[in-house]
């Protein structure tokens, strides 16, 4: 399972066991509700701030990916500018 998923899995459990322990608490409906309304605007702002990071962990590999290959082509380059010259002599 990759990270992606596992996270996306971990968040709506925790989601889903915070609601059945406010649906089941013993208290008034109207606290139960702002708690609920409360832990998803959490839950929201988690889930964005995840997504952020994400983000930047994945602009940050796709950067390093293109200096990799970069790096490549000059080299595939070079070996083809000197092998023109062998052939050349």
């Amino acid at each position: 399972m990759n990270t992606i998923k596992f996270w996306a899995v971990f968040t709506v459990g925790v989601a889903a066991g915070a609601a059945v322990a406010l649906i089941y608490a013993p208290q008034t409906g109207e606290k139960t509700r702002r708690q609920l309304r409360r832990s998803f605007e959490d839950a929201s702002d988690y889930i964005k701030d995840t997504a952020d990071t994400l983000g930047d962990h994945a602009e940050k590999y796709v950067k390093r990916g293109r200096g990799i290959v970069e790096d490549a082509v000059e080299t595939a380059s070079n070996a083809v500018t000197a092998a023109k010259k062998v052939v050349q002599i």
